[in-house]
Order: structure tokens, then sequence, then C-alpha cells
């Protein structure tokens, strides 16, 4: 069976309602089920593990910093405390070298949760970079 890795550096993001968004990197979360020991009487070799909720971590995406930023629009909505307003269908899409769709990951109800401003520092060459990450309801991997 012949194994297949891609490169990290060809994705695209799609926001639902948003068009103009480009981002130079994206973090996805880390999923961990939280384990929950189980005694019982007379096993005394160890403990059951017993699955339990799943703790989910944030998206992170980056993006240099833009005169008109609908991801900052965005998050003043949250701001406002228009939560229900907020959730959009957010994807992740990683890329062949022909561009095309090799796995998706789908996150529900994405909102954002923290919006990070750039380092100025006038010694550095640096490009000024805006950071978003976003909560969500629920992700799907296809």
């Amino acid at each position: 069976m012949e194994v297949e890795a891609y490169p990290a550096f060809r994705f695209a993001v799609q926001i639902e309602g948003v068009t103009e968004a480009m981002f130079t990197e994206c973090t996805l979360p880390s999923l961990e089920v939280d384990v929950r020991e189980q005694l019982e009487g007379g096993y005394n070799d160890g403990t059951h593990l017993l699955p339990g909720r799943v703790k989910r971590g944030t998206v992170a995406l980056k993006r240099g910093v833009a005169r008109q930023s609908a991801l900052l629009r965005w998050y003043n909505e949250v701001m406002q405390g228009q939560i229900a307003k907020s959730r959009r269908q957010v994807s992740v899409l990683l890329l062949d070298s022909l561009g095309e769709t090799v796995l998706r990951w789908d996150f529900v109800g994405a909102y954002p949760t923290k919006w990070s401003g750039p380092t100025l520092n006038s010694g550095s060459k640096e490009l000024a970079v805006e950071t978003l990450e976003l909560g969500f309801e629920n992700v799907t991997v296809g």
C-alpha cells in the first residue's frame, strides 16, 4: 500500500460570507477525549478508562493586516453580543500540487473568540500580521 504525504503550504480557507480573506498560516485545533478512571471493586490490577467529553481547541488564522478587515468586523459582531448572527461555516482545505482538495475540515457554527493585532517594531522588516482564533460547535473531516 502506497502512502502519500502532502505539503502543508498548499491550503485554502473558506469562510461563509467573507470573500476577500487570504491567509498565510492556519493552525488546526487539537481534539482530545477526556478520559475518566472508573474504579471497580475486586478489580485490583488497575482501573477502567472510560471516554468522556471531547475537548476542542481553536482554529487560528493568520494573515497580513488589511485596511478593510472583514475579519475584524466579524470579531466586532461577537464583541457586541451578536453571537447567533456571527456563527458561520468555516472550511479548511488541504490541496495537492494541482490545486485539488485532498482533505477538508468543516467547522460548523464557527465564531471568533480572539483577535490579536500585529507586533509593531521599527527595526523589523516583517509583515504586520493579525491573528483570528475561532471556536466552533462541531468539526467534520473528509
